[in-house]
């Protein structure tokens, strides 16, 4: 969330990144404000009370010492009406606080500056492309060539658990395994390390990251054990170091993991859903880095650099977009999307996201360092895909089909897969 200072300094930037993220609710941001000094001003008013409070209790004493018993008494009497005016008074702070804080949890993160004004995916930049996309007429989209080969099945996913569910056979869920051990090894050797996650997660956690109050009807919900299905890595990583101080020394935090997810997805229809473009269930190695404030804006763009290499081992052309202020988040102040070409659907598919959230996600966790002078600042936050895998999945099987039907390997990936041909 943003800091309630910045916002009482900033009213009018904060309501217009609300516009400009397409948010529709900007009047929270002065029924914060009035809140606020609704507040500020019981805290003056309850710290006067308590003085006064404190003062009468020393001339209680002096009086009683003077054997003044009735002016004492009468004063006793006037502290006994203050203590229940402070305590009205701390009733009402508390509720004034709760409502504050529930209305910073609902004010979006402001975009950077450097991000394109725009509300829809039209109004993206394309920031860089790689590769010549194949336009060839006889490639097959990837739900044919599985079915073809018997390697995902989509109708027994259905029967076991629904649609967006599916099963991987052979050669394909070794294709899948190759991708996740490829990504970790990679990034591994990049400086970050491994770290296996829990795969639900509680509210707080949830709330930490910016999935409550803003992304509840997409996650999968334990109603028993009040727990949520991860709808990706970020959210437990980002969360390990929650309510921590971190040493300085050992900024900047790279991690890495792999975990399946699960979303709720909203449900399109035609080419947009079909096959592996979009599931349920799905595959993701996830990069999460915790940074210094000053270098987080550098720190994003060797996350997109990295993710953009992971593409280019794979020879697979991709192209990465400059999101807009409508098409990047609520949590986001910056927001890079990786899209790879998929030949046999003539199309381009996100099989990444690289953001910074700057000191959004950290300050929800009470996530901070200590600076040169020994004081606590918020550290700022950033993660990326790294990459997601049924769409490159997808890519692969369109991109290396052969014109006899086999499907080559990726060069990359063969050590993993012990062959230079699926199946």
């Amino acid at each position: 969330m943003l800091d309630v200072n910045y916002i009482r300094g900033h009213a009018d930037l904060v309501k217009e990144g609300m516009k400009n993220k397409g948010e529709k609710n900007i009047d929270q941001v002065d029924e914060l404000l009035k809140t606020d000094r609704q507040w500020r001003s019981l805290v003056q008013k309850t710290d006067e009370l308590r003085n006064e409070s404190n003062t009468k209790a020393k001339e209680i004493g002096q009086l009683m010492g003077q054997g003044k018993k009735e002016e004492a008494q009468e004063i006793i009497e006037h502290t006994s009406k203050l203590k229940e005016q402070i305590k009205d008074l701390e009733e009402d702070l508390n509720n004034l606080k709760e409502k504050r804080d529930e209305l910073l949890l609902r004010i979006p993160n402001v975009p950077h500056e450097s991000v394109p004004v725009g509300q829809t995916e039209d109004d993206n930049e394309v920031f860089k492309t790689w590769g010549d996309p194949a336009t060839d007429d006889w490639r097959k989209p990837h739900w044919d060539l599985a079915e073809e080969q018997g390697w995902i099945d989509f109708d027994r996913g259905s029967k076991v658990t629904g649609a967006g569910f599916p099963f991987y056979l052979g050669p394909i869920a070794k294709l899948q395994r190759a991708l996740i051990n490829y990504f970790i090894n990679k990034a591994t050797e990049n400086g970050y390390t491994e770290i296996q996650a829990p795969y639900f997660i509680n509210e707080d956690s949830a709330r930490g990251t910016g999935q409550i109050p803003d992304k509840e009807d997409m996650m999968y919900v334990i109603p028993r054990d009040e727990l949520f299905a991860i709808p990706t890595a970020e959210v437990p990583v980002t969360n390990f170091h929650r309510d921590e101080i971190i040493d300085p020394d050992n900024l900047p935090i790279y991690y890495v993991a792999y975990t399946p997810c699960w979303r709720r997805e909203a449900g399109s229809y035609g080419k947009d859903v079909r096959g592996l473009n979009r599931l349920h269930q799905f595959d993701k190695v996830e990069l999460v880095k915790m940074v210094h404030p000053d270098t987080a804006f550098d720190e994003l763009e060797t996350l997109r650099e990295y993710a953009e290499s992971l593409l280019e081992e794979l020879d697979l052309p991709y192209r990465t977009l400059l999101m807009c202020t409508g098409d990047m988040g609520f949590t986001q102040s910056k927001k890079y999307d990786l899209e790879v070409w998929s030949p046999g659907q003539q199309r381009w598919l996100e099989v990444s996201s690289c953001s910074n959230f700057g000191s959004f996600q950290a300050r929800r966790m009470q996530l901070r360092y200590r600076n040169e002078n020994g004081n606590t600042e918020i550290l700022h936050t950033l993660n990326g895909s790294g990459l997601a895998l049924p769409r490159v999945v997808a890519a692969i099987l369109e991109a290396y089909q052969q014109e006899d039907g086999s499907i080559a390997v990726p060069e990359v990936l063969q050590p993993f897969m012990d062959s230079q041909k699926l199946g």
